[in-house]
């Protein structure tokens, strides 16, 4: 058995060259473990370990072996590796042997693994966007002023991948995303990452999230109320995170009444505007 450790989750840099020189040497996929720094490793293994930064024993036959791959398969590797699936390095080394010897395979969209690797790369896609719609900022105040600070925990590991959506929408603004992992940090000029947090380290609520609830109840329709549609797009593993989910169960259990009343209030007369004379055209104020 032989040990890639790479650094961290989403190196796909350390994989990819890694995955190269493994696919070089004819290694089995099934044969090698990959550790990312997160699973603690077991300290009695036998396995030879294997630093996916160092090429040095074999960068000369690397420089010299004609071996490319589809740019479609390396989109597919930077989603899919940061997806939660344990064996998701297994699969894609799997996915590039089968490049080197039959890249005609690669066109065959039915592909057991090709779809598994697919449906990786969907999940982190998606989960990617929640992390975009579900980020709640708490202004704090630090030595250099007001910082945005919110506390954010991803099912897979997405969030560097999610950042740079944030930078761009509030570059203006210092913000910092903590979560158990990572923890992403914008000054205004450059995005840099840091170690994880634990969730009593981030701001309580403010004011303005009492304001946010305060429009969040008054634009809630009990009439258009599709229950499941809307767990499905808002998840209910996010609600501990979003101040407005507090509202969402008293307000669903109110729904029902609400709309008999509106029923029974029967239609109301619409508001008389006034019309406002126009000036006639050509003329001169």
């Amino acid at each position: 058995m032989i040990r890639v450790r790479l650094d961290g989750p989403v190196d796909f840099d350390g994989f990819r060259h890694a995955a190269r020189r493994l696919v070089l040497d004819g290694v089995a996929p099934e044969t090698v473990e990959w550790t990312t720094g997160e699973d603690g490793g077991d300290l009695w293994s036998t396995a030879e370990d294997v630093d996916a930064t160092d090429a040095s024993d074999a960068s000369e036959r690397v420089a010299s072996a004609a071996f490319t791959v589809p740019a479609s398969f390396l989109s597919l590797c930077r989603s899919a590796l940061l997806h939660r699936e344990p064996r998701r390095f297994e699969l894609l080394h799997r996915l590039l042997s089968r490049l080197r010897t039959d890249a005609a395979r690669w066109h065959d969209r039915f592909d057991e693994d090709r779809r598994h690797a697919e449906r990786l790369a969907r999940e982190v896609r998606h989960e990617i966007h929640k992390t975009h719609a579900f980020v709640r900022f708490v202004p704090v105040e630090d030595t250099d002023g007001e910082r945005l600070v919110a506390w954010f925990e991803p099912e897979h590991h997405v969030l560097e991948a999610a950042s740079p959506f944030f930078a761009r929408r509030f570059a203006n603004l210092r913000w910092t995303i903590l979560s158990p992992r990572v923890s992403m940090h914008w000054d205004g000029v450059r995005l840099c990452a840091g170690p994880g947090a634990r969730r009593e380290t981030a701001p309580p609520p403010d004011a303005g999230a009492a304001l946010w609830l305060t429009y969040y109840r008054s634009i809630f329709n009990p009439a258009r109320l599709k229950l499941a549609m809307m767990t499905r797009e808002m998840p209910r593993r996010y609600w501990a995170n979003l101040p407005e989910a507090a509202l969402i169960e008293p307000l669903v259990a109110q729904a029902d009444d609400r709309v008999r009343d509106m029923l029974d209030a029967g239609p109301t007369e619409p508001r008389r505007i006034r019309p406002i004379a126009l000036p006639p055209r050509g003329s001169t104020t």
